[in-house]
């Protein structure tokens, strides 16, 4: 058994995929110029155009909150605020960093599946011109959603269309992008500049890289501070060629369709299995790489220690509980059977 065996905790656990890897151990050769100054960077940023048009302004990152917060730092002002869902990455799991380094108000809207509708985010556009109250600025989603749900593109161009009538941009962040591209079976372009979006970001680390999330802003004139935004918030990287290269390998071929095509299936497999399991039921609908399990809460800790993985899953929710199942690039068939054997036999 390996040192190190796969979980379905987190789609950040998993390594980097050897594709990757060999483009890294490529670019590792001779003197390049830093900061993103070189053939690498310029190549990814043709990939970024390929699939997202001529004027997508992409600019790599080491990781998905730096993305997420810069690009709120760039779209908007302190006194200025974000509606997203309560369940959004930016609400809960970003540990207040756009309130701190972007210095927004998050305006948290209750969904039922973690997908923000046109008319709940019109309910959180108040109070415009009222010096006493944050401004609507940003409407901010998730693609895939943290719940494992996937916007359709029409959806998000219902939210664009809310968000230009009102003068306010729309964020998405696509630290999942690419999982809800492969399960819709749509180009990337689909759910991002077609559907009006403005910004998103770009998740690399869950689909396969080792290190390395992106910007990318598609409204022409947004971007226009973004140099100086990344370089004082740290996240401008010195050998910039090692995120490029990486950007390069996922977006020149169909990588990233069959790494989170992959992950998909196995989720579609394990949320197959796991129906026909007395006493376990799917709390959300399995439309990407997440399935949200709920189960007896004596067998959540039976099930953890029947697991060979050091962080087996997540308890998403312990008083309904409901545990995280992310499958991923490298998950197996035999990892999604032992999972569900176990299971069956905690409950």
């Amino acid at each position: 058994m390996t040192a190190h065996p796969r979980g379905f905790a987190s789609d950040n656990n998993s390594g980097a995929h050897p594709e990757i890897l060999a483009a890294i151990a490529a670019a590792n050769e001779g003197h390049v110029v830093a900061y993103g100054d070189d053939d690498y960077t310029a190549a990814a940023r043709g990939c970024f155009r390929q699939h997202f048009g001529e004027t997508a302004e992409p600019y790599m990152v080491f990781n998905g909150t730096g993305a997420n917060v810069l690009a709120l730092e760039a779209l908007a002002r302190p006194y200025e605020a974000v509606i997203c869902p309560a369940t959004a990455h930016l609400n809960v799991d970003e540990c207040g960093a756009p309130e701190r380094i972007a210095g927004v108000k998050l305006l948290a809207v209750e969904t039922a599946d973690g997908k923000l509708t046109s008319d709940l985010a019109a309910e959180r556009i108040t109070r415009v011109g009222d010096q006493h109250a944050s401004q609507p600025r940003v409407v901010s989603i998730s693609q895939a959603t943290e719940l494992g749900t996937v916007y359709t593109p029409d959806e998000i161009s219902a939210l664009a269309e809310l968000a230009h009538e009102h003068e306010m941009v729309l964020h998405v962040d696509g630290a999942r992008l690419a999982n809800a591209a492969a399960a819709l079976d749509v180009p990337l372009r689909a759910l991002t500049t077609d559907a009006g979006v403005d910004v998103f970001s770009f998740g690399g680390t869950k689909n396969g890289l080792l290190v390395g999330d992106a910007v990318v802003f598609l409204r022409p004139g947004l971007a226009q501070d973004f140099p100086f935004i990344r370089k004082q918030s740290m996240q401008l990287a010195s050998k910039m060629r090692f995120l490029a290269t990486q950007f390069e390998a996922l977006l020149g071929g169909d990588l990233w369709h069959r790494n989170a095509s992959h992950a998909n299936a196995m989720a579609h497999r394990l949320a197959d299995a796991i129906s026909g399991i007395d006493r376990v039921q799917l709390a959300y609908p399995v439309q990407a790489n997440g399935v949200f399990a709920t189960l007896p809460g004596e067998a959540i800790q039976r099930l953890g220690d029947a697991l060979p993985a050091s962080l087996p899953f997540y308890v998403w929710d312990e008083v309904a509980g409901t545990i995280r199942l992310m499958c991923t690039w490298d998950t197996t068939e035999d990892d999604v059977d032992g999972l569900v054997a176990a299971l069956a036999a905690a409950v």
